[in-house]
């Protein structure tokens, strides 16, 4: 069983590193004048690589040439394409979108945030859980033999006639027989992972239901999470001119741009677009778009794209004419059930927390509405310096980028309907739906099994040393013992399967 345990984990690791696919084994690196392909662990601190658009930056460094939107939710999990520049820092892993860039390395292939991230998965940071069972057997079968042949040899010795202590001994044995425990142990588990699986909830095994029902702090990723991961506009923030012709003007310049923030602006936006109203449309890579709107000149994109002197990176900003005239705040929203989810576990008695790699000013809003604490800006490396200061701990996510904090966190749950393949593989439990709803089911299903699994644990051991001391002083006979045994394994048994019965 630990063999097969042993190996299943060694897949599933070598799963979740082939998933994350981060590394990026060559890079393009500027010698004598022109860029030459050479393994990435030969690049030295200082030189200059090239990175391609649709190619991941091979290690970390400084922008030092051109102007690009990166796509950095494999580490970060942030939703919205980073637009960097020259002196900006970028990290190896992140996928350049749309233009050429040069960066300075900074770092060695071995320090790079891809290498830390992968070495984070074949760290052995989760101790094995045995299973009760066998904790239980370790002590208590070498115990009761011992004791057994004691009672046959011992009191012979002294007060003689060897048949009766010989039957004694035997009446003892059958009494220490634990087939109540070997049998409604296991059942307790199976039954408790079988609720939760009716419920939507897939638990791996009995160790991660254990360790669901002793969970005090909870952390959450935030995008894809507790919000849906979908754009939408949060504010519209007018100068000058109203909000619905700032709007107006922003989505009919939009028309054209496949941009996911573009489409939540013109959803938005809602009506009806005349195109022919729309000429010299223009795009400007990383910047931002442009075209004529009738007779006006409209600009929407970066701060310095349309003249506004801002660093929100969650907001689109509006020129019309040469003239600043607002911005459109863009945010994911939350999930239905994520407020009702948090405020159960909060009554639970949970300390609930966000861990994300998206920006401060977007985590604070979905914090402030939840009523709980959030760290934004987070590698994977720090999200899992933060679970480790939590104790009995349990994260929620479903990214690539939460694979390691999966694996560290004393409990990892992701999200089976749209998580990534690596986060399913890293974690402990896996909400089919999901449903953030589930979170609270699953605690009250773990610590109901847990409970009737030491309910059962007590029954049985207080019962059988009853009979055996009883048995010892010959106040007993054996089929009063198989009477014992049996009956303790189906009273244990029928409470076990109380396991399957947990309500909603």
């Amino acid at each position: 069983g630990e063999f097969l345990a042993d190996f299943a984990q060694d897949k599933a690791k070598d799963s979740i590193g082939a998933l994350m696919d981060l590394r990026c084994d060559s890079a393009k690196v500027l010698k004598d004048g022109e860029f030459i392909k050479v393994p990435s662990q030969q690049v030295e601190v200082g030189e200059t690589v090239q990175v391609l658009p649709g190619e991941k930056i091979p290690l970390d460094g400084i922008i030092t040439k051109g102007r690009a939107y990166l796509d950095t939710k494999s580490l970060t999990g942030e939703s919205v394409p980073r637009n960097c520049g020259i002196v900006d820092e970028v990290l190896s892993g992140f996928v350049v979108k749309d233009s050429v860039i040069e960066i300075k390395v900074t770092k060695k292939y071995s320090d790079s945030a891809a290498s830390k991230i992968l070495a984070l998965l074949n760290d052995e940071k989760k101790a094995h859980t045995e299973k009760f069972i066998t904790r239980f057997a370790r002590v208590y079968t070498p115990i009761v033999v011992i004791l057994a042949a004691l009672v046959a040899i011992i009191p012979p010795i002294f007060a003689g006639d060897a048949k009766i202590w010989l039957y004694r001994a035997i009446l003892f044995l059958v009494v220490s027989c634990p087939c109540a425990l070997v049998v409604s142990v296991p059942l307790t588990f199976f039954a408790g992972i079988g609720c939760a699986s009716i419920k939507g909830i897939l638990i791996k095994g009995a160790s991660s239901l254990e360790n669901a029902s002793k969970i005090k702090n909870i952390a959450f990723d935030k995008t894809g999470t507790l919000t849906d991961g979908k754009f939408c506009v949060r504010s519209v923030n007018a100068i000058g001119c109203s909000p619905d012709e700032l709007l107006k003007y922003c989505a009919y310049c939009e028309f054209y741009s496949t941009h996911p923030i573009a489409a939540a602006i013109k959803e938005y936006f809602s009506e009806k677009i005349d195109e022919s109203l729309i000429s010299d449309y223009r795009e400007d890579a990383g910047k931002g778009v442009s075209a004529k709107i009738g007779s006006h000149i409209v600009k929407v994109g970066m701060a310095d794209f349309a003249g506004a002197i801002h660093t929100d990176k969650s907001s689109v900003f509006v020129s019309i004419d040469g003239k600043y005239c607002g911005s459109i705040e863009i945010a994911d929203e939350l999930k239905p059930d994520t407020k009702d989810a948090v405020s159960r576990l909060k009554k639970q008695g949970i300390y609930a927390l966000i861990l994300t790699g998206d920006s401060e000013k977007n985590a604070r809003s979905v914090a402030d509405e939840l009523a709980i604490p959030c760290f934004a800006g987070l590698l994977p490396d720090q999200k899992v310096e933060k679970i480790k200061e939590l104790e009995n701990s349990a994260f929620v996510g479903d990214g690539i980028n939460d694979a390691p904090v999966l694996t560290v966190a004393d409990v990892g749950i992701s999200m089976g309907k749209i998580g990534s393949d690596a986060a399913i593989e890293a974690s402990d439990i896996v909400l089919i739906s999901d449903s953030l709803a589930k979170i609270p089911k699953l605690l009250k299903i773990s610590r109901k099994t847990m409970r009737i699994v030491y309910e059962n644990v007590v029954i049985s051991i207080l019962i059988k040393v009853l009979v055996m001391l009883l048995g010892i002083l010959g106040m007993l006979d054996v089929w009063i013992a198989v009477f014992a045994d049996v009956g303790v394994l189906i009273l244990a048994v029928l409470n076990a399967l109380r396991a399957f019965l947990v309500r909603d």
